[in-house]
């Protein structure tokens, strides 16, 4: 099994819940971008590797067993203290947009796939909803 680095198993997480209903949407795309050029995590990632990044993760996808595959790898590669930032970046994707069924099934199948336990992916997701609160 080939593996991957932390930078590109946050990226790998943030497309296929973006691609989980059959489609990224510019919001989805532009949080991605944003969250890339923001973010300490990702502080000594090349941007520049982005694209290639999102396009490995995308022809993954494609395969059969393709979400396994790439939660396969996300999982290998992404340390313990990076797991729940893995699961808050999904987050941060699916309600850059309007949700979709298939992310929140996508989203619970990383939670269990990082093992990540219910109550910490609740306040994930409570603090999530409040960031993107609107008045």
């Amino acid at each position: 099994m080939r593996t991957i680095s932390h930078h590109a198993a946050l990226i790998y997480v943030m497309v296929v819940v973006s691609a989980a209903d059959g489609r990224m949407s510019d919001k989805e795309l532009a949080a991605i971008g944003q969250i890339t050029r923001s973010l300490p995590v990702f502080r000594d990632f090349d941007r520049d590797r982005l694209i290639a990044t999102a396009s490995d993760c995308a022809a993954i996808l494609q395969e059969e067993d393709g979400l396994a595959a790439v939660l396969g790898l996300v999982a290998e590669a992404l340390p313990e203290h990076l797991r729940e930032t893995a699961y808050w970046l999904a987050l941060e994707v699916a309600l850059s947009d309007r949700v979709a069924l298939e992310e929140v099934r996508v989203i619970e199948t990383l939670r269990r796939a990082l093992g990540i336990d219910r109550l910490t992916a609740a306040a994930l997701e409570r603090g999530a909803r409040a960031r993107h609160q609107i008045a």
